[in-house]
């Protein structure tokens, strides 16, 4: 049961994630699947460069939805990148 919850977690907290970073980048889009796997891995994008970089994540959860905001910023706009070479 603990692990059935903290998926649900993950993906309702990947899916607000991935949707407010879609709204900044102004992308197309990629769906609720999309987002909520932009959000998780934006996040761990921004769990790896924060602490590397130094910069803080600060604490709770609002600190947490922001740093992994811009973890999904990057992402999309490394993806966007890549879209526009290939």
């Amino acid at each position: 049961m603990g692990l059935l919850i903290g998926l649900l977690i993950l993906a309702v907290f990947g899916g607000i994630v991935g949707w407010l970073a879609g709204l900044v980048v102004k992308g197309s889009g990629y769906g609720l699947l999309g987002d909520i796997i932009i959000g998780i891995v934006g996040a761990n994008i921004a769990g790896y460069l924060f602490p590397a970089l130094g910069i803080p994540l600060g604490g709770g959860i609002i600190g947490a939805i922001i740093a992994a905001v811009i973890g999904a910023v990057i992402l999309l706009l490394a993806i966007r990148l890549v879209r526009r070479a290939a």
